[in-house]
């Protein structure tokens, strides 16, 4: 979905966390993402509107509007504990002197109601210290074991988070060096590829220079060939002339021959007739 934050960190197995200036990199890039971040809707919407009032009393809902005034605390009143005579001018009043024994007569209660309360306390105050230490040992030991509860669960937690980036770790150092590997492999196979270009190449222009001295020698060749067909033409011919030169020869002989026959028959005849 789009917006999700996808977290790839395993921190039971990655490394280097300790290194200098990886906190300060790590800070950096999440006030970086603080900076740029803008909320598109309120994640709080499901849950009911907030009452701040509702555990305010009076008091206190009195104090928070004179701390929002800015209007300074009412110091405390001590006039209560005073016993002030009549002042000078209501010296010859009664209710002026009656007011005063009133007074003198609340500060004597409450003298002795302190006394009573340390006399109570005197007698009962050790026991009930004793209780309400009872009682706030057993919230302790209640608390003692809700916290443990809870460190056992935030355990299972983290022991199960272990296990799953564990077994994590042990899939991606097995996917890494099969990546290494295949990596390897590819370099080893690029290599190869260079080398059998280089060889194609080198192939390819000896087979070019080949074919040019093949050509060049078919030439000589052909023209070797042609050449010797020449001179068999020419020794043909020679031979020829040569024959044709005997066989004049030989007629010349049979020729002369002949007519030496002729001139010895010629002779004899001429011969006979004398």
């Amino acid at each position: 979905m789009a917006g999700e934050v996808i977290v790839d960190a395993l921190p039971y197995i990655d490394q280097g966390y300790d290194d200098p200036g990886v906190r300060e990199s790590a800070l950096a890039m999440v006030e970086e993402e603080c900076r740029r971040y803008r909320p598109t809707k309120n994640y709080l919407e499901h849950l009911p509107p907030l009452s701040t009032s509702i555990f305010e009393t009076k008091l206190m809902a009195q104090e928070f509007e004179r701390i929002q005034n800015l209007i300074p605390m009412e110091t405390l009143s001590m006039k209560r504990y005073e016993l002030p005579p009549p002042s000078g001018s209501r010296l010859s009043e009664v209710s002026a002197w009656e007011e005063s024994i009133d007074n003198s007569k609340a500060q004597l209660e409450h003298q002795w109601v302190r006394a009573m309360n340390l006399e109570l306390m005197l007698d009962y105050g050790i026991e009930a210290w004793k209780a309400y230490l009872e009682v706030f040992v057993a919230m302790q030991a209640k608390a003692q074991v809700q916290l443990q509860e809870l460190k056992k669960e935030i355990q299972d937690v983290n022991w199960q988070r272990k296990q799953a980036q564990t077994k994590a770790g042990e899939k991606l150092r097995q996917l890494e060096a099969s990546w290494v590997l295949l990596v390897s492999k590819n370099y080893e196979i690029e290599q190869q590829c260079v080398e059998l270009e280089k060889q194609i190449l080198e192939l390819r222009k000896r087979i070019a220079e080949k074919e040019v001295s093949e050509e060049c020698e078919t030439e000589s060749d052909q023209q070797q060939v042609a050449e010797h067909h020449v001179d068999k033409e020419v020794e043909e011919d020679t031979d020829k002339g040569k024959q044709t030169e005997t066989e004049t020869e030989e007629t010349k002989i049979q020729s002369e021959a002949h007519e030496e026959d002729n001139d010895v028959e010629m002779k004899s005849a001429e011969d006979e007739e004398q």
